[in-house]
Protein backbone atom coordinates (compact mmCIF):
# COMPACT_ATOMS: atom_id res chain seq x y z
CA UNK A 1 0.00 0.00 0.00
CA UNK A 2 2.98 2.27 0.86
CA UNK A 3 4.14 2.15 -2.08
CA UNK A 4 0.96 2.91 -4.02
CA UNK A 5 0.16 5.96 -2.61
CA UNK A 6 3.84 7.38 -2.96
CA UNK A 7 3.66 6.78 -7.21
CA UNK A 8 -0.10 8.36 -6.76
CA UNK A 9 1.53 11.59 -4.68
CA UNK A 10 4.00 12.14 -7.20
CA UNK A 11 2.11 11.90 -10.05
CA UNK A 12 -0.52 13.75 -8.34
CA UNK A 13 2.20 16.76 -7.20
CA UNK A 14 3.58 17.11 -10.75
CA UNK A 15 0.07 17.52 -12.44
CA UNK A 16 -1.22 19.81 -9.27
CA UNK A 17 1.43 22.06 -10.08
CA UNK A 18 1.00 21.74 -13.90
CA UNK A 19 -2.72 23.30 -12.63
CA UNK A 20 -1.79 25.91 -10.64
CA UNK A 21 0.51 27.03 -13.30
CA UNK A 22 -1.56 27.12 -16.10
CA UNK A 23 -4.29 28.44 -13.41
CA UNK A 24 -1.90 31.47 -12.98
CA UNK A 25 -1.45 32.60 -16.27
CA UNK A 26 -5.05 32.36 -17.37
CA UNK A 27 -6.68 33.84 -13.67
CA UNK A 28 -8.74 36.70 -14.57
CA UNK A 29 -8.50 39.90 -12.07
CA UNK A 30 -7.83 43.41 -12.76
CA UNK A 31 -4.80 44.13 -14.27
CA UNK A 32 -3.88 46.45 -11.41
CA UNK A 33 -4.92 44.02 -8.65
CA UNK A 34 -1.74 42.63 -6.73
CA UNK A 35 -3.93 41.28 -4.20
CA UNK A 36 -6.13 38.73 -6.27
CA UNK A 37 -2.54 36.96 -7.73
CA UNK A 38 -0.86 37.13 -4.42
CA UNK A 39 -4.17 35.58 -2.76
CA UNK A 40 -4.02 32.26 -5.93
CA UNK A 41 -0.30 32.14 -5.17
CA UNK A 42 -1.37 31.00 -1.30
CA UNK A 43 -3.86 29.07 -2.42
CA UNK A 44 -1.26 27.20 -4.24
CA UNK A 45 1.30 27.25 -2.12
CA UNK A 46 -0.09 25.56 0.77
CA UNK A 47 -1.97 23.34 -2.07
CA UNK A 48 1.49 21.85 -2.79
CA UNK A 49 2.81 21.38 0.51
CA UNK A 50 0.30 18.69 0.50
CA UNK A 51 0.84 15.18 2.83
CA UNK A 52 0.24 11.81 1.17
CA UNK A 53 -3.00 12.57 -0.94
CA UNK A 54 -4.85 10.01 0.88
CA UNK A 55 -7.84 11.71 -0.95
CA UNK A 56 -6.96 11.34 -4.87
CA UNK A 57 -5.47 7.74 -3.79
CA UNK A 58 -9.10 6.99 -3.31
CA UNK A 59 -10.81 8.67 -6.32
CA UNK A 60 -8.48 6.34 -8.38
CA UNK A 61 -8.73 3.26 -6.13
CA UNK A 62 -12.06 3.88 -6.53
CA UNK A 63 -12.80 3.61 -10.17
CA UNK A 64 -10.06 0.78 -10.33
CA UNK A 65 -13.32 -0.68 -8.24
CA UNK A 66 -14.73 -0.62 -12.05
CA UNK A 67 -11.97 -0.52 -14.65
CA UNK A 68 -8.66 -0.63 -14.67
CA UNK A 69 -8.50 0.94 -18.05
CA UNK A 70 -8.29 5.08 -18.29
CA UNK A 71 -11.01 7.15 -17.14
CA UNK A 72 -11.92 10.39 -18.44
CA UNK A 73 -12.27 12.97 -15.89
CA UNK A 74 -10.14 11.26 -12.91
CA UNK A 75 -7.48 13.98 -12.65
CA UNK A 76 -10.09 16.79 -12.88
CA UNK A 77 -11.79 14.60 -9.94
CA UNK A 78 -8.76 14.85 -7.57
CA UNK A 79 -7.60 18.25 -8.58
CA UNK A 80 -11.06 19.32 -6.68
CA UNK A 81 -10.88 17.19 -3.81
CA UNK A 82 -7.71 18.45 -2.74
CA UNK A 83 -8.74 22.27 -3.68
CA UNK A 84 -11.66 21.09 -1.19
CA UNK A 85 -9.11 20.49 1.14
CA UNK A 86 -7.24 23.02 1.02
CA UNK A 87 -10.31 25.67 1.68
CA UNK A 88 -11.02 23.49 4.55
CA UNK A 89 -7.62 23.76 5.83
CA UNK A 90 -7.50 27.67 5.39
CA UNK A 91 -10.65 28.38 7.34
CA UNK A 92 -9.77 25.62 10.24
CA UNK A 93 -6.04 27.27 10.53
CA UNK A 94 -8.34 30.68 10.55
CA UNK A 95 -10.72 28.78 13.37
CA UNK A 96 -8.15 27.68 15.26
CA UNK A 97 -6.04 30.35 15.03
CA UNK A 98 -3.09 28.11 13.61
CA UNK A 99 0.07 29.77 13.06
CA UNK A 100 1.78 26.32 11.41
CA UNK A 101 0.34 24.26 8.32
CA UNK A 102 2.32 21.41 6.64
CA UNK A 103 5.86 22.95 7.67
CA UNK A 104 4.95 26.36 6.91
CA UNK A 105 3.23 29.40 8.06
CA UNK A 106 -1.20 28.94 7.52
CA UNK A 107 -2.88 31.45 5.18
CA UNK A 108 -4.04 33.38 8.18
CA UNK A 109 -0.74 33.66 9.64
CA UNK A 110 1.12 34.41 6.25
CA UNK A 111 -1.49 37.35 5.45
CA UNK A 112 -1.15 38.66 9.50
CA UNK A 113 2.68 39.02 8.71
CA UNK A 114 1.66 40.96 5.60
CA UNK A 115 -0.76 43.19 7.13
CA UNK A 116 0.56 43.34 10.73
CA UNK A 117 -1.61 46.98 10.82
CA UNK A 118 -5.01 45.78 9.80
CA UNK A 119 -6.18 42.86 11.57
CA UNK A 120 -9.56 43.16 9.34
CA UNK A 121 -7.86 42.90 6.06
CA UNK A 122 -6.06 40.05 6.96
CA UNK A 123 -9.14 37.93 8.22
CA UNK A 124 -10.77 39.28 5.33
CA UNK A 125 -8.20 37.99 3.05
CA UNK A 126 -7.84 34.31 5.24
CA UNK A 127 -11.60 33.56 4.44
CA UNK A 128 -11.24 34.73 0.85
CA UNK A 129 -8.52 32.87 0.13
CA UNK A 130 -10.67 29.92 1.39
CA UNK A 131 -13.59 30.67 -0.66
CA UNK A 132 -11.65 31.06 -3.76
CA UNK A 133 -10.20 27.32 -2.73
CA UNK A 134 -13.74 25.82 -2.70
CA UNK A 135 -15.03 27.97 -5.83
CA UNK A 136 -11.59 26.24 -7.99
CA UNK A 137 -12.76 22.81 -6.89
CA UNK A 138 -15.85 22.96 -8.17
CA UNK A 139 -14.78 24.72 -12.19
CA UNK A 140 -12.21 22.16 -12.02
CA UNK A 141 -15.19 19.92 -12.35
CA UNK A 142 -17.46 22.57 -14.67
CA UNK A 143 -14.46 22.58 -17.35
CA UNK A 144 -13.64 18.58 -16.76
CA UNK A 145 -12.89 16.52 -20.05
CA UNK A 146 -15.89 13.76 -18.76
CA UNK A 147 -19.12 13.70 -20.53
CA UNK A 148 -21.43 16.13 -19.16
CA UNK A 149 -23.91 13.97 -16.97
CA UNK A 150 -20.72 13.02 -15.23
CA UNK A 151 -19.17 16.82 -14.72
CA UNK A 152 -22.22 17.68 -13.22
CA UNK A 153 -23.24 14.88 -11.20
CA UNK A 154 -19.69 15.23 -9.53
CA UNK A 155 -20.22 18.63 -9.12
CA UNK A 156 -23.05 17.92 -7.30
CA UNK A 157 -21.20 15.43 -5.20
CA UNK A 158 -18.49 18.00 -4.04
CA UNK A 159 -20.89 20.52 -3.47
CA UNK A 160 -22.69 18.33 -0.93
CA UNK A 161 -19.57 17.18 0.45
CA UNK A 162 -18.82 20.99 1.08
CA UNK A 163 -22.10 21.69 2.89
CA UNK A 164 -21.61 18.44 4.91
CA UNK A 165 -18.07 19.72 5.95
CA UNK A 166 -19.73 23.42 6.74
CA UNK A 167 -22.18 21.76 9.14
CA UNK A 168 -19.76 19.19 10.55
CA UNK A 169 -17.32 22.67 11.42
CA UNK A 170 -20.65 24.19 13.22
CA UNK A 171 -21.16 21.11 15.54
CA UNK A 172 -17.65 20.75 16.33
CA UNK A 173 -17.73 24.05 17.67
CA UNK A 174 -21.05 23.42 19.79
CA UNK A 175 -19.37 20.24 21.13
CA UNK A 176 -16.65 22.08 22.21
CA UNK A 177 -18.78 24.96 24.18
CA UNK A 178 -21.70 22.64 25.14
CA UNK A 179 -21.20 22.09 28.76
CA UNK A 180 -22.48 18.44 28.60
CA UNK A 181 -20.20 16.27 27.54
CA UNK A 182 -20.48 14.76 24.31
CA UNK A 183 -22.11 11.13 23.96
CA UNK A 184 -20.15 8.41 21.25
CA UNK A 185 -23.31 9.25 19.15
CA UNK A 186 -22.07 12.70 19.03
CA UNK A 187 -18.60 12.48 18.82
CA UNK A 188 -18.69 9.53 16.00
CA UNK A 189 -21.59 12.45 14.06
CA UNK A 190 -19.07 15.29 14.49
CA UNK A 191 -16.50 12.91 12.59
CA UNK A 192 -18.57 11.80 9.85
CA UNK A 193 -19.51 15.47 8.85
CA UNK A 194 -16.59 17.22 9.04
CA UNK A 195 -13.96 14.48 7.82
CA UNK A 196 -15.43 11.09 6.83
CA UNK A 197 -18.15 12.77 4.14
CA UNK A 198 -15.38 14.90 2.13
CA UNK A 199 -12.64 12.77 2.84
CA UNK A 200 -13.95 9.44 2.13
CA UNK A 201 -17.21 9.62 0.72
CA UNK A 202 -16.92 12.20 -1.93
CA UNK A 203 -13.74 10.79 -3.48
CA UNK A 204 -15.18 7.05 -3.60
CA UNK A 205 -18.39 8.84 -5.50
CA UNK A 206 -16.32 11.06 -7.65
CA UNK A 207 -14.32 7.79 -8.62
CA UNK A 208 -16.95 5.74 -9.23
CA UNK A 209 -18.57 8.35 -11.25
CA UNK A 210 -15.67 8.81 -13.57
CA UNK A 211 -15.50 5.31 -14.00
CA UNK A 212 -18.97 5.06 -15.03
CA UNK A 213 -20.77 3.47 -12.10
CA UNK A 214 -23.50 4.50 -10.35
CA UNK A 215 -22.62 5.40 -6.78
CA UNK A 216 -26.13 6.26 -5.56
CA UNK A 217 -27.74 2.45 -6.26
CA UNK A 218 -24.31 1.56 -3.15
CA UNK A 219 -25.13 4.71 -1.05
CA UNK A 220 -25.76 3.09 2.76
CA UNK A 221 -22.96 0.51 2.15
CA UNK A 222 -20.43 3.46 0.89
CA UNK A 223 -21.91 5.54 3.72
CA UNK A 224 -21.59 3.05 6.19
CA UNK A 225 -18.41 2.01 5.11
CA UNK A 226 -16.91 5.89 4.74
CA UNK A 227 -18.30 6.57 7.96
CA UNK A 228 -16.71 3.32 9.80
CA UNK A 229 -13.11 4.39 8.59
CA UNK A 230 -13.40 8.41 9.10
CA UNK A 231 -14.08 7.10 12.99
CA UNK A 232 -11.17 5.07 12.85
CA UNK A 233 -8.93 7.97 11.65
CA UNK A 234 -10.31 10.76 14.10
CA UNK A 235 -9.45 8.34 16.71
CA UNK A 236 -5.98 7.86 15.72
CA UNK A 237 -5.87 11.51 14.67
CA UNK A 238 -6.75 12.33 18.97
CA UNK A 239 -4.72 9.61 20.11
CA UNK A 240 -1.99 10.74 18.34
CA UNK A 241 -2.77 14.36 20.09
CA UNK A 242 -1.94 13.07 23.52
CA UNK A 243 -0.47 9.84 23.13
CA UNK A 244 1.89 10.47 20.25
CA UNK A 245 5.74 10.76 19.83
CA UNK A 246 6.37 14.32 18.89
CA UNK A 247 9.54 13.09 17.23
CA UNK A 248 7.50 10.74 14.77
CA UNK A 249 4.63 13.07 14.05
CA UNK A 250 6.63 16.26 13.90
CA UNK A 251 3.58 17.84 15.83
CA UNK A 252 3.29 18.88 19.30
CA UNK A 253 1.30 16.63 21.88
CA UNK A 254 -1.32 18.63 23.49
CA UNK A 255 -3.02 21.13 21.24
CA UNK A 256 -6.59 19.64 21.69
CA UNK A 257 -6.24 20.01 25.30
CA UNK A 258 -4.95 23.33 25.30
CA UNK A 259 -7.61 24.47 22.82
CA UNK A 260 -10.58 22.91 25.16
CA UNK A 261 -11.35 20.74 22.03
CA UNK A 262 -13.74 17.40 23.88
CA UNK A 263 -12.00 15.29 21.56
CA UNK A 264 -12.61 11.42 21.36
CA UNK A 265 -9.11 11.30 23.61
CA UNK A 266 -10.18 14.47 25.99
CA UNK A 267 -13.58 13.00 26.48
CA UNK A 268 -12.28 9.50 27.49
CA UNK A 269 -9.90 10.95 29.75
CA UNK A 270 -12.59 12.80 31.80
CA UNK A 271 -14.29 10.11 32.07
CA UNK A 272 -11.81 8.03 33.45
CA UNK A 273 -10.32 10.17 36.07
CA UNK A 274 -12.14 11.56 39.42
CA UNK A 275 -10.80 13.91 42.21
CA UNK A 276 -7.44 15.73 41.90
CA UNK A 277 -6.82 13.92 38.50
CA UNK A 278 -9.65 15.54 37.27
CA UNK A 279 -8.74 18.68 38.99
CA UNK A 280 -5.73 18.83 36.65
CA UNK A 281 -6.88 17.67 33.96
CA UNK A 282 -9.50 19.64 33.67
CA UNK A 283 -7.25 22.95 34.71
CA UNK A 284 -5.39 22.01 31.59
CA UNK A 285 -8.43 21.89 29.17
CA UNK A 286 -8.73 24.85 27.02
CA UNK A 287 -5.69 26.91 29.07
CA UNK A 288 -3.89 28.30 26.04
CA UNK A 289 -0.25 28.51 28.34
CA UNK A 290 -1.15 24.83 29.22
CA UNK A 291 2.74 23.92 29.48
CA UNK A 292 4.96 20.63 28.25
CA UNK A 293 4.68 19.45 31.64
CA UNK A 294 1.10 19.37 32.49
CA UNK A 295 0.12 17.77 28.82
CA UNK A 296 3.30 15.09 29.93
CA UNK A 297 1.44 14.93 33.31
CA UNK A 298 -1.84 14.47 31.90
CA UNK A 299 -0.56 12.07 29.57
CA UNK A 300 0.68 9.67 32.10
CA UNK A 301 -2.70 9.71 33.67
CA UNK A 302 -4.26 8.64 30.34
CA UNK A 303 -2.11 5.65 30.23
CA UNK A 304 -2.20 4.95 33.33
CA UNK A 305 -6.16 4.88 33.76
CA UNK A 306 -6.13 2.78 30.41
CA UNK A 307 -7.56 5.19 27.88
CA UNK A 308 -4.49 4.94 25.35
CA UNK A 309 -5.33 1.39 25.57
CA UNK A 310 -9.18 1.83 25.14
CA UNK A 311 -8.91 4.28 22.06
CA UNK A 312 -6.66 1.86 20.40
CA UNK A 313 -9.26 -0.84 20.87
CA UNK A 314 -11.91 1.46 19.33
CA UNK A 315 -9.67 1.82 16.43
CA UNK A 316 -8.82 -1.87 15.68
CA UNK A 317 -13.03 -2.45 16.09
CA UNK A 318 -14.07 0.24 13.61
CA UNK A 319 -11.39 -1.11 11.55
CA UNK A 320 -12.35 -4.40 11.79
CA UNK A 321 -15.84 -3.40 10.89
CA UNK A 322 -14.72 -1.15 7.58
CA UNK A 323 -13.23 -3.56 6.35
CA UNK A 324 -15.83 -6.11 6.75
CA UNK A 325 -17.91 -3.79 4.85
CA UNK A 326 -15.56 -3.53 2.25
CA UNK A 327 -15.09 -7.23 1.66
CA UNK A 328 -19.20 -7.30 0.76
CA UNK A 329 -18.23 -5.87 -2.49
CA UNK A 330 -16.38 -8.68 -3.75
CA UNK A 331 -18.93 -9.86 -5.54
CA UNK A 332 -19.93 -6.57 -7.60
CA UNK A 333 -16.13 -5.41 -8.12
CA UNK A 334 -12.65 -6.04 -9.37
CA UNK A 335 -11.30 -7.99 -6.21
CA UNK A 336 -8.01 -6.53 -6.34
CA UNK A 337 -9.20 -3.05 -6.04
CA UNK A 338 -12.05 -4.39 -3.37
CA UNK A 339 -8.35 -5.06 -1.46
CA UNK A 340 -6.74 -2.35 -1.14
CA UNK A 341 -10.91 -1.03 0.43
CA UNK A 342 -9.98 -4.09 2.94
CA UNK A 343 -6.92 -3.13 3.67
CA UNK A 344 -6.99 1.19 4.33
CA UNK A 345 -8.91 1.28 8.00
CA UNK A 346 -5.62 -0.99 9.44
CA UNK A 347 -3.74 1.71 7.76
CA UNK A 348 -5.06 3.97 10.58
CA UNK A 349 -4.53 1.66 13.00
CA UNK A 350 -0.80 0.98 12.04
CA UNK A 351 0.14 4.62 11.84
CA UNK A 352 -0.82 5.17 15.72
CA UNK A 353 2.19 3.55 16.35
Amino acid sequence: MRERLAGHERRFHALFEAYFDTLRSTFDAPEFSTFAPECLDLVRELSLRGGKRIRVVLVHEAARLVTDEPVAGLDDAALSVELLQTHGLIHDDLIDDSPRRRGGPSTYYAYRDRFPERPRTALGLTVLAGDLALALSLRVLLDSEAPLGVRQAMTEVQTRAATDTFVGQIVDLERDVTPKAPTEDVLHAVSDYKSARYSLLAPLRLGLLAAGEQPERHAPELGRYARLVGICGQLRDDYLDLFGDESVTGKPTGTDIRDGKRSYAVTALLSAVTGAERALVESALGDPACTAETVAAVREIGLARGVADRLVSDMRRHAEQASEEAAAWRPRWRAEAVEFFERLPWWSVERAH
